[in-house]
């Protein structure tokens, strides 16, 4: 009888032991897989090519990124959307392009420089810019045909280059630049100077320049608006923090801080 308890005693501390070892085994199991299923470490440097006219919104959404992301930086590279298109299509290294027209974009995805699909952000409308006082009195666009007025337009390659084109063919009029430039911040500066009476350049510039310039809306630009789509780039050398910066841009901090500079929502 002795040995029988005995015995018995062992079956179940043998029980006990292959259940804890199966135990054991499950839950190694879980531990194994749970690094596969961690989401991407966001750190190190992002590049993002955006549109001039981003450039203040970006700087600051740049900041608050990297304040929500220890260890990350955030480096930016602002222009006309068709050179930064075109520099991204000759290989330049850089991790997100935000351009300021869909036409831009395509321009790179058409060459698979970009795989995800792009995602409009935001939309952006015209408006007259003039220097402080108004000292050209320009009232509206039948002044930019006024060749006695000096007038900036950004080149109609760039986005609003192009918007400028269809709301002047909107209104039948036919304007006298006397100089198009490559960039809305160069045609906000011109303003800003005062070295030309009159340009157009987009609302959320006009607000960004405070008072250095004033501006004056016109009917037309609700017909030329300007969607700005975003997309990590497909060769990002840090692509896990570009989808994140994406990500930061539509998410509602992004939003917040894109319509507090007079951006509209897409």
């Amino acid at each position: 009888m002795p040995n029988l308890r005995r015995s018995k005693s062992d079956r179940i501390t043998l029980a006990v032991a292959s259940a804890a070892l199966v135990l054991a085994g499950c839950g190694s199991g879980q531990q194994s897989a749970a690094p596969g299923s961690e989401a991407p470490e966001v750190t190190g440097d992002v590049t993002v090519f955006a549109a001039a006219s981003l450039m203040e919104t970006f700087t600051q959404l740049g900041k608050d990124f990297e304040a929500a992301h220890p260890g990350t930086k955030v480096k930016f590279n602002f222009g006309g959307s068709s050179a930064l298109a075109q520099q991204l299509n000759q290989g330049a290294p850089a991790d997100v392009f935000a351009s300021a027209a869909p036409a831009n974009m395509k321009q790179v995805t058409d060459t698979k420089t970009i795989t995800d699909v792009p995602r409009t952000f935001v939309r952006n409308k015209l408006a007259i810019a003039v220097p402080k006082g108004n000292p050209g009195k320009i009232a509206g666009l039948a002044d930019f045909a006024d060749a006695g007025r000096k007038i900036a337009l950004c080149a109609e390659q760039v986005p609003c280059g192009a918007a400028s084109k269809k709301v002047f063919e909107l209104a039948r009029i036919t304007p006298a630049p006397d100089t198009l430039e490559q960039d809305v911040k160069a045609v906000l500066t011109k303003v800003s100077l005062g070295e030309v009476d009159g340009a157009l350049v987009y609302r959320t510039d006009v607000k960004a320049a405070g008072d250095k310039v004033e501006g004056i809306e016109f009917a037309e630009s609700a017909q030329a608006v300007n969607d700005y789509p975003i997309a990590p780039l497909a060769k990002a050398p840090n692509a896990a923090t570009a989808k994140a910066f994406v990500d930061f841009v539509l998410s509602e901090k992004g939003k917040s801080v894109l319509s507090a500079a007079g951006f509209d929502s897409p």
